[in-house]
């Protein structure tokens, strides 16, 4: 059973984290030959805040 684990930032909406689920399960069964029911996608929403690259969090970083 493939578990596929996306993490990123928070503010996706519903219908983007649902369109990712599907394409990534298409994907995994036409590539990796498993099946939709045995593939699992878990979105893991990180705070801004709580997500730091280079020694500086992403909500310091200026635009």
């Amino acid at each position: 059973m493939p578990i596929v684990r996306i993490t990123m930032w928070s503010g996706r909406t519903h219908a983007q984290k649902a369109e990712l689920a599907r394409v990534i399960t298409e994907a995994m069964v036409t590539i990796a030959h498993t099946t939709p029911e045995a593939t699992i996608v878990v979105f893991e929403d990180v705070a801004k805040e709580d997500w730091a690259q280079t020694g500086v969090l992403a909500s310091d970083e200026k635009k």
